[in-house]
C-alpha cells in the first residue's frame, strides 16, 4: 500500500484529555493513560525526552497512522508524542512478571502468531517500516489477551551508533538483548532481517516467560551475542514432547536468530509457520484467557490483603501511642 500522499495526523490539544496517571516510562520518555474526552475512551500517551525536529517520526507516524492492521497499535494522533489506544492488560513483560513464568500454552502460540502479524504487516508497507525494538515490553495486550506491537519504526532513530556504546542502564541491556549481532557492527545497517532476528529472541520470553541474559552486563552480551551465544532451548526441549507443535516454534525460533540474515525466514514463513501452529491450539484459547485472567484477580486480592493486613497491624495501640 503506497501511503506516502496521506494527510496530516491529527493533533490532540490538552483540552481533549483528562484524568492523566503515569502508567509506566521507556527509552523515550514517560508513558500516561488519559482519558480523550471527545472519543470517551482511554488512551495512552507518550511524552518524549527530547524532541530531534520531527520530520522522521512525523513520516513514520503518518505512515502507521494510516496503515490499519489489528497486530499493530492504532494511533489516534499526536500530543508532543504517539498516542494509542490504551490497551488493558499492559505489555507482555508486566503479565510476565505478574505471572512469574510463562503463559498457558495455547496463548504462546496465539502471541507468537500475533506478533509476527505484526511484524509481516509492517515489512509489507510501501516503503517498508522496521520495527527495529521488538521486546516484551513493546508487545501490548488488550483485555483478551490479543497482542499488537508498538514503538514501530521509532527504534530506528532511537538505536544509533552513539546509543549502543553508552554504559549499561537497564533499559539499554533490555534492548541489546533482542538485537542482531550485525547491529554491533560498525557498518550496521538495519534490514528486515534485522527485525526477524529480535522476534526470535522474541519468541523465547514468549515460550520460557523469562528474559534473555537476566544477569548479563551489557558489555558481555555486545561481545558474546555476535559470537553465537543465543538463550538456552534445553528446557523448552524437555518440554517439546508433551506440547503439540512446540518442536517447531523452536525450529522457527532459531531460523530467525541464525548468525548470517540471508538464512532468516522471511516474516511471511513466520506468520505461516505460526498460523499453522496457532491452529492446533486455537479451540483452547478461551479457557486459557480464562485462566491468566483468574490468576491475576488473585494475585490483586492477595495483594490488596496484603495491604490491608499492614494497614491493620499499623493501626495496632501500640503503634498509635508511638505516633501520637
Amino acid at each position: 500500500m503506497d501511503l506516502m500522499s496521506c494527510p496530516a495526523p491529527i493533533m490532540v490539544n490538552d483540552s481533549c484529555l483528562d484524568s492523566w496517571t503515569r502508567i509506566g516510562a521507556g527509552g523515550f520518555g514517560q508513558i500516561y493513560k488519559a482519558r480523550h474526552k471527545r472519543l470517551c475512551c482511554d488512551v495512552a500517551i507518550k511524552l518524549l525526552h527530547y524532541d530531534d525536529g520531527g520530520s522522521s517520526l512525523m513520516r513514520e507516524l503518518d505512515m502507521m497512522r494510516q496503515g490499519s492492521s489489528p497486530y499493530v497499535i492504532q494511533v489516534l494522533g499526536v500530543f508532543r508524542g504517539l498516542s494509542p489506544v490504551f490497551m488493558e492488560r499492559g505489555c507482555l513483560a508486566t503479565l510476565q512478571e505478574r505471572l512469574c513464568g510463562a503463559l498457558p500454552w495455547p496463548l504462546v502460540f496465539r502471541m507468537a502468531h500475533q506478533v509476527a502479524l505484526g511484524i509481516n504487516f509492517l515489512h509489507n508497507l510501501r516503503p517498508p517500516l522496521l520495527h527495529l525494538d521488538l521486546k516484551p515490553s513493546n508487545v501490548l495486550l488488550d483485555s483478551y489477551l490479543k497482542a499488537k506491537l508498538t514503538d514501530f519504526g521509532l527504534a530506528k532513530v532511537y538505536h544509533s551508533m552513539s546509543r549502543v556504546s553508552k554504559r549499561d542502564t537497564s533499559t539499554e541491556e533490555g534492548t541489546l538483548s533482542y538485537m542482531p549481532p550485525e547491529a554491533f557492527d560498525l557498518s550496521y545497517t538495519p534490514t528486515k532481517a534485522s527485525d526477524i532476528y529480535s522476534y526470535g529472541i522474541l519468541l523465547w520470553s514468549i515460550v520460557t516467560g523469562k528474559q534473555p541474559y537476566p544477569h548479563a552486563l551489557s558489555c558481555i552480551v555486545r561481545l558474546r551475542i555476535p559470537q553465537g551465544d543465543r538463550p538456552s532451548v534445553e528446557e523448552i526441549r524437555v518440554q517439546a514432547a508433551g506440547i503439540a507443535g512446540l518442536t517447531r516454534l523452536q525450529d522457527l525460533m532459531e531460523q530467525c536468530w541464525e548468525m548470517r540474515p540471508s538464512a532468516r525466514p522471511s516474516s511471511y514463513d513466520c506468520t505461516t509457520a505460526t498460523e499453522e501452529l496457532f491452529k492446533l491450539h486455537k479451540h483452547s484459547i478461551h479457557g486459557a484467557v480464562l485462566q491468566v485472567v483468574e490468576t491475576l484477580v488473585r494475585i490483586c486480592l492477595l495483594t490488596f490483603v496484603h495491604l490491608i493486613d499492614v494497614f491493620i497491624q499499623g493501626n495496632t495501640p501500640g503503634m498509635c501511642l508511638m505516633r501520637e
